[in-house]
């Protein structure tokens, strides 16, 4: 059944399916524009996402070909997946951040092959047995693995500028760059009046960075070809706050369904990832791989329980998580350590002078 949701002012959404994914579906928005239908995120690449997709346009009386653009807030398949074919159903462009722009580049340009040797030799730097590493060093040399999700994602022919207001007729819709679950995932604000009077700055569509019930995944930055020691929950932190000073009246994510309050989650999810460095650097009191970190964090189930592949994407949280620590100055690598180990760094305060200790008796 086609799931439509009208959320006025010229904004409708669909539940466009993910094939066997815990999360559901993509809400892709339908932003009506003087030029057409803009498209916000397309869904995963698989036919019943496009027929549902298809059908959901239908609902509101629009046709596939009636497409004018795309605006991608960030390349991961379940959101970048049907571009290709909205594309070349409609001849609408679309449009997506440059450092987003440069994976899906990179990506086309791999062979699954390339990915498997990188990943199990980043999984063995970081403390990966060799029961997991396996698999993949099997599906390399049997050449098992032919393709991966977005492997031949759809380039996109229009850069989103942070900051700016996109080309739409008769809408503002601006560009709100928000690294951290990619390094070019983009929020865009509509700065226009809430059609139901909600007090605040217009909406908010936030793809994957800001989601009612869920905490999104923030792990490394993956490139192969590149060695910077990059910070993406740093990323992600700083990401949050600017979202949240913007004091929208409501926040239409890419999962789960539309919400208010967008301070309030900023504020939760803020905290719910201090909880989590202190707990980690309760962890790492002895020295431990990211492996072993991963091992011992709260999941959303038992460790012995999660797939193999998300256990990857488990170890490249806790290695987002431990980065941080670092960056932070609260752990460090062990020297000469192999697979990699980190451990915190226990630091001496100094002595309290009498003007400090005053201090510390008084609130601000």
């Amino acid at each position: 059944m086609t799931q439509v949701t009208e959320h006025g002012g010229g904004v409708w959404s669909i539940k466009v399916p993910i094939p066997d994914n815990p999360l559901g579906h993509t809400l892709v928005h339908v932003l009506d524009t003087g030029r057409g239908p803009v498209l916000i995120d397309t869904g995963w690449d698989d036919p019943e996402a496009w027929d549902t997709l298809v059908a959901g346009l239908t609902t509101i009386g629009v046709g596939i070909t009636d497409i004018h653009g795309v605006v991608i807030t960030h390349h991961h398949p379940d959101h970048h997946g049907l571009s290709g074919q909205v594309r070349e159903s409609s001849g609408a462009w679309i449009a997506m951040h440059a450092a987003d722009t440069a994976i899906v580049r990179r990506t086309r340009q791999s062979e699954p092959g390339t990915w498997l040797a990188y990943l199990a030799a980043k999984l063995t730097a970081v403390g990966a047995p060799e029961d997991h590493l396996a698999p993949l060093r099997a599906a390399r040399a049997t050449g098992r693995m032919r393709t991966l999700p977005g492997l031949r994602a759809a380039l996109p022919d229009r850069e989103i500028v942070p900051g700016e207001l996109l080309d739409l007729a008769g809408r503002r819709l601006r560009a709100v760059w928000t690294p951290g679950h990619t390094p070019g995932h983009i929020c865009l604000h509509l700065e226009e009046d809430h059609p139901a009077n909600l007090p605040g700055r217009g909406r908010l569509f936030s793809g994957d960075h800001l989601l009612p019930g869920i905490s999104p995944h923030i792990g490394l930055y993956e490139d192969p070809d590149d060695a910077t020691a990059t910070d993406p929950l740093g990323d992600y932190l700083d990401s949050l706050e600017r979202i949240g000073r913007l004091g929208v009246a409501e926040v239409l994510p890419a999962h789960q369904h539309a919400f208010p309050d967008a301070a309030r989650r900023v504020q939760e999810l803020l905290d719910h990832h201090e909880e989590r460095l202190t707990g980690l650097l309760a962890l790492l009191a002895t020295p431990l791989t990211p492996w072993q970190l991963a091992e011992r964090m709260e999941w959303n189930r038992p460790w012995e329980q999660i797939p193999h592949g998300s256990r990857n994407i488990a170890v490249s949280e806790a290695e987002a998580h431990v980065r941080r620590l670092v960056k932070l100055g609260r752990a460090e690598v062990v020297t000469g350590s192999a697979p990699v180990t980190y451990i915190a760094v226990c630091r001496v305060r100094p002595p309290a002078t009498p003007f400090d200790a005053r201090r510390a008796t008084q609130h601000p």
